[in-house]
């Protein structure tokens, strides 16, 4: 069996950036595991049509891998997946990157300090885990009743059917968020009709950006440091927003009356206007960016449906409201199964699994690591998420600790980290405490980033990103258990 420094699960965004960090770190002995067959990761798995980010290009992409090339300021979903695979090229990953592996099973093991990782044909150990998963991988399909007996193409918009020729078809679209929103514009042009269910609406700002010249794009390449000052007022913009998304009295109502500008220069009927605001506060879900929505909707070739969808009977579906709609094509437009993570029924530590542990919501200290599962590291996990900046900022903050924790890891005799329990309930105490007067609980709406089962949020991180490379940077080991030192195999003798 072969032992392996560092595991890391998944080969997007965050995966590859600690893949980064340790290879300029001098930290070589790494395997990647990613499941498909490319990396790329929710790149590589939404290709629906206006796939695109909503963070601008030149800093949604990885400080040690700046890109003069991006050819719009707000990158197409390929780019950034071309990116990607550019990133892999360039870390070199060579064999360290095992396609077409995926975790099936990690199980502590005490006596050894590894991890024991079963991918299906091949038993690995790692003396430590990183899981690099991502947050929005698997698609959450809402209980519908009779959904299973619509007689067209039926599918989640992360899973696009490619085969599926839409020219002059009634589509039905079920969801407002940010793929609709990016998804529905396209449809409109081709379809013969666009219904458009929306459970509860957005609130949308506008998007701008554009295309960025190839005069432009070869400055940049020609004058890095021009690069890196773009990217630095970028991410001081995007700095900016927290204020509007976390509550702030002016910046919210800012940002509103900005939102409802657009709203009412974009659509002239005041009734499909009303059923296009929201009734909750700015922030308390995703903020979405759109220019093309709207005026789409606003269309002829667009029907807005304002409550969600209950039934299906064939190629007949029906509202709450009662009223009934034709489609030749089903697309479910409805997120993911964000706050409960797919891996941790996989993932087994000192006393059960990680679904387990986080039956009641996700807890951690720094957002990374877990009590009861020694050298495991959680990318893109708890509190991880943000809602007005890059959340790339935030797998590279995590990153560098884990590079760091690993140091103080290999500084203790049995190189095992162990995070204290105490300071991981502190530490849940501490993002509870943050968010308590936010739009994101007290907004009066229900979104992702709040775990239904205890309330509490468990996927953004409450502040700024400077806040997070803070609140990491000031760590020096004391989150974990004092080292101990072995005597024979597995067994310790007290604690040093």
């Amino acid at each position: 069996m072969r032992v392996v420094d560092v595991a890391i699960v998944g080969a997007g965004f965050a995966g590859l950036a600690m893949a980064g960090a340790l290879r300029r770190a001098g930290r070589d002995d790494f395997v990647v595991l990613e499941r498909a067959d490319d990396v790329g990761g929710t790149w590589r798995d939404n290709t629906y049509p206006g796939v695109a980010c909503d963070v601008p290009a030149h800093l949604y992409s990885l400080a040690a891998h700046p890109n003069a090339g991006w050819t719009r300021t707000f990158a197409p979903g390929g780019e950034i997946q071309a990116y990607l695979r550019d990133v892999a090229d360039r870390e070199d990953l060579g064999d360290r990157l095992r396609l077409r592996t995926p975790l099936v099973a990690a199980e502590w093991d005490a006596a050894d300090a590894v991890w024991h990782l079963d991918t299906g044909h091949e038993i690995l150990a790692a003396r430590s885990l990183v899981l690099a998963c991502g947050r929005l991988t698997e698609p959450h399909v809402p209980a519908i009743d009779g959904l299973e007996s619509f007689d067209g193409p039926l599918f989640h918009s992360a899973r696009w059917d490619h085969d599926t020729d839409l020219a002059g078809m009634r589509i039905a679209v079920v969801g407002t968020g940010a793929s609709a929103v990016q998804l529905v514009p396209e449809l409109a042009r081709r379809a013969a009709h666009v219904t458009l269910f929306q459970r509860t609406p957005a609130w949308i700002v506008p998007r701008g950006g554009g295309d960025i010249a190839p005069a432009e794009r070869a400055h940049l390449a020609a004058h890095p440091g021009d690069l890196a000052r773009l990217r630095a007022e970028l991410y001081a913009e995007g700095e900016a927003r927290f204020a509007s998304r976390s509550g702030d009295a002016v910046a919210s109502a800012d940002a509103r009356a900005h939102a409802l500008a657009h709203l009412h220069a974009q659509v002239a009927d005041p009734a499909l206007r009303a059923a296009l605001t929201p009734d909750y506060a700015f922030g308390c879900k995703r903020v979405l960016l759109s220019d093309a929505f709207y005026p789409a909707v606003a269309s002829e070739a667009v029907s807005l449906e304002p409550t969600a969808l209950a039934a299906v009977d064939g190629s007949t579906l029906t509202a709450q409201s009662g009223a009934t709609y034709e489609a030749d094509v089903l697309v479910l437009a409805t997120g993911f199964t964000a706050a409960e993570q797919p891996y941790a029924d996989l993932v087994r530590g000192e006393d059960g699994t990680l679904a387990a542990h986080w039956a009641e919501g996700m807890t951690s200290f720094g957002s990374t690591v877990v009590a009861g599962f020694p050298n495991l590291f959680v990318l893109n996990g708890p509190n991880a998420s943000l809602g007005h900046n890059s959340s790339v900022l935030m797998a590279e903050e995590q990153s560098a600790y884990v590079v760091r924790a690993l140091a103080e890891r290999d500084r203790r005799p049995e190189r095992v980290l162990r995070v204290r329990p105490e300071v991981e309930a502190a530490y849940t105490d501490e993002i509870a405490a943050a968010a308590a007067s936010t739009p994101w609980l007290t907004g009066g709406c229900r979104n992702w980033y709040v775990d239904d089962r205890s309330g509490r949020l468990t996927l953004l991180w409450p502040g700024t990103v400077q806040a997070f490379h803070e609140r990491l940077a000031g760590t020096d080991g004391s989150e974990f258990e004092p080292a101990r030192t072995p005597v024979r195999g597995g067994d310790v003798e007290g604690e040093k």
